[in-house]
């Protein structure tokens, strides 16, 4: 039995700049799983109406979301200071959530082999319907540091480290579908680990439940 037909889905939730996504990335490949990452999609959202500025945001969002290739935007480049400073507040509107929710529902009902990335995909994107849950954290030096490279140093590096540092805390604070660890999700600690040393520990996680719910006699990932 080829385990690569079972369904399989995994939640990867975390702070900004953690390693969320290259991780999310890599068990994506390992495993066979479609990446879906749900911040992006905010991102995108922030990015339509920076650029477009509509009067009314809900119907606006509603009409660009409603036959979106997830595929397509995912290419884009969206990690620019302007956008994140945007999207800190956009996450927090309920109906803003509601319609990012309902497209990112309709992606999952799609592929039911995909991890999740993002910072409520277990708690409430997934909800319980996953395999494997991690939460991913990173200390503010090391995730700042990241950050600046990734924006090629054009900006000061205390000012990424100063919004990264608002954008965690209002990801926690907020009222809608809040930044949390659920109770059975493995944490990451990204800045005491290599990429291999995270790899390894969520493979050897992932492998543990798969052998628990299908038995030994599986393939379990590309090798």
């Amino acid at each position: 039995m080829k385990f690569k037909n079972k369904p399989l889905r995994i939640a990867c939730d975390g702070e900004s700049a953690s390693g969320k996504s290259f991780a999310s990335k890599a068990i994506g490949s390992r495993y066979y799983l479609f990446v879906l990452n749900s911040g992006f999609a905010y991102r995108y959202a922030s990015f339509l109406i920076i650029k477009h500025k509509p009067k009314k945001i809900i119907p606006f969002l509603k009409k660009k979301f409603k036959n979106l290739n997830y595929k397509k935007i995912s290419r884009r480049n969206l990690h620019t200071q302007e956008i994140s400073n945007h999207v800190v507040n956009l996450a927090k509107k309920k109906r803003v959530r509601n319609i990012i929710k309902s497209f990112q529902k309709k992606i999952i009902k799609k592929y039911p082999r995909i991890v999740v990335e993002g910072r409520d995909a277990a708690s409430s994107i997934l909800k319980k319907n996953y395999l494997c849950a991690f939460y991913f954290t990173c200390s503010l030096k090391v995730s700042s540091y990241r950050r600046w490279c990734d924006l090629n140093k054009k900006i000061p590096l205390e000012e990424v480290k100063k919004s990264l540092k608002n954008r965690t805390l209002q990801d926690k604070k907020r009222r809608q579908n809040p930044l949390i660890k659920v109770p059975n999700a493995v944490v990451i600690r990204t800045h005491l680990l290599t990429k291999k040393q995270m790899i390894q520990k969520m493979e050897k996680e992932i492998d543990r439940r798969l052998l628990l719910k299908y038995g030994s006699n599986i393939k379990t990932r590309k090798k």
